[in-house]
């Protein structure tokens, strides 16, 4: 069945309809109305999973995916037009020119963090390239991932886009085909076996994984603003986030005040039972509640602690001083836990950040513009922010994708149509002129050619 339906999509890819400026506009017109028609429908679902407030779907699902089909559409005749380039005097005279084409078949397989969004932008961005989509959304919040089905048949033919719902063994099955492109959001393990299955066959591929993302605060910092603002970042959608401050590195002489202000924001944010909260999501489900039960033990939990199986339930909990070797600072947590760690000096710093692969995120909160230039220059991450968290993600002028293990490839806004876009090279050479230097026999021309590249 997959390989039909692949082939049926390569077959409808090159009869070249999806190449038309008209018919991508349409396409992505059409879809804009469903997603506006169902969208407390996807609020719905979104709660039903993994009882997501209905502010964090708004401000991080539907409505996002709105503003980036928005955009999309509005500059989409702009994105798609050959970009003409100074050309080269080697090739004098010429025009040179980029033309962007799609790959052909992609294949989007999506995560459970954000289910909605992140099965959807990167759906919009193949389309408006020009592509054929096949989207595999999470099966850990299948009433998300239903809903996404249900909007891609009303408005697509599966010969131009097509959900195939599944579990980590039909993911294994559409690993085996041959794609034109693939792009994968999830962990860095599987991110890994992606990486394996498209080198198979060369295929390229966009992966946005994850790490362990420091968040540094100075003595100079804004505690009380700092603590607010990674209050919302770190236990936004229960903590499971990838570009969430997985660990705080502040400076002792601070520690304690912005401790104090931590435990004030949260009350603030969750009440004194964030159990009971409704802007509170809950963890994904039984396996990753354990995961993370796991790490709480044994360690120094000043703030939080408290846990629920029965209703997947962790509260917003703060661990004094892990050892790098603890199970909380082996690998990206991807919840609602949050260490602290102490420095002296810039050396203390280095060292943490270094025993660690390079994150998807790194955050400075300083009023010392040389200490957070430094930082955000001297060690490599995908994106970040200086006196605030995961903001980054909301500008679609910025690229959003990691570094190293945090992820090959980037997107958002025209990035993501780059991304799914073959940019061809093409220089169009005049007839007027023909240049003789260039052709053998080439005695007495080494010295004329190395003077014309040293200056041309």
């Amino acid at each position: 069945m997959i390989s039909g339906l692949i082939n049926a999509q390569k077959t409808f890819f090159l009869t070249g309809e999806t190449k038309s400026l008209v018919f991508r506009k349409k396409m992505l017109l059409s879809l804009k109305s469903e997603l506006i028609k169902n969208e407390q429908i996807i609020i719905d679902a979104l709660y039903a999973d993994f009882k997501k407030p209905v502010f964090e779907s708004v401000l991080s699902e539907t409505g996002l995916v709105l503003s980036e089909l928005d955009l999309t559409i509005k500059k989409l005749n702009s994105w798609v037009k050959p970009k003409k380039v100074f050309p080269s005097f080697l090739n004098f005279p010429s025009t040179d020119t980029i033309y962007y084409e799609p790959y052909g078949t992609v294949l989007v397989i999506a995560p459970w963090n954000y289910p909605y969004q992140l099965s959807l932008l990167p759906v919009i961005g193949a389309i408006a390239a020009g592509n054929t989509v096949v989207l595999k959304p999470s099966e850990l919040t299948p009433n998300t991932s239903k809903i996404v089905e249900n909007i891609i048949k009303t408005v697509f033919e599966e010969t131009f886009v097509a959900v195939i719902q599944g579990d980590a063994k039909v993911a294994q099955e559409l690993l085996k085909e041959q794609w034109d492109y693939i792009f994968f959001t999830g962990s860095v393990n599987v991110g890994k076996v992606v990486a394996q299955a498209a080198a198979q066959f060369l295929t390229p591929t966009t992966l946005e994984l994850g790490g362990k993302n420091p968040c540094i605060i100075d003595e100079t910092a804004n505690i009380k603003l700092a603590a607010k603002r990674i209050t919302w970042g770190k236990f936004f959608n229960g903590g499971q986030t990838c570009i969430a401050p997985d660990y705080i590195i502040i400076h002792n002489s601070v520690k304690q005040h912005f401790i104090e202000e931590l435990r004030h924001e949260i009350e603030t944010s969750y009440s004194s039972n964030p159990k009971d909260s409704a802007d509170f999501a809950r963890i994904i489900n039984s396996n990753n509640f354990l995961r993370l039960a796991k790490m709480l033990k044994n360690e120094q939990i000043i703030i939080g602690g408290e846990i629920d199986e029965a209703t997947l339930y962790i509260a917003p909990s703060i661990i004094d001083e892990p050892s790098l070797e603890s199970e909380v600072m082996k690998d990206e947590i991807f919840g609602p836990i949050l260490p602290i760690l102490g420095y002296s000096n810039e050396d203390d710093i280095r060292k943490i950040i270094l025993n660690y692969n390079k994150p998807l995120s790194l955050y400075v909160f300083s009023t010392n513009r040389k200490f957070s230039e430094k930082m955000i220059t001297t060690y490599s991450f995908g994106g970040g922010a200086i006196n605030d968290t995961v903001i980054h993600f909301a500008n679609p002028k910025l690229p959003f994708g990691g570094v190293g293990s945090s992820g090959i490839g980037a997107y958002h806004g025209k990035h993501t149509f780059y991304t799914f876009s073959h940019q061809k090279a093409i220089v169009k050479k005049g007839n007027w002129l023909d240049i003789p230097v260039r052709y053998a026999p080439y005695k007495g021309k080494t010295k004329l050619i190395k003077l014309f590249l040293k200056y041309f």
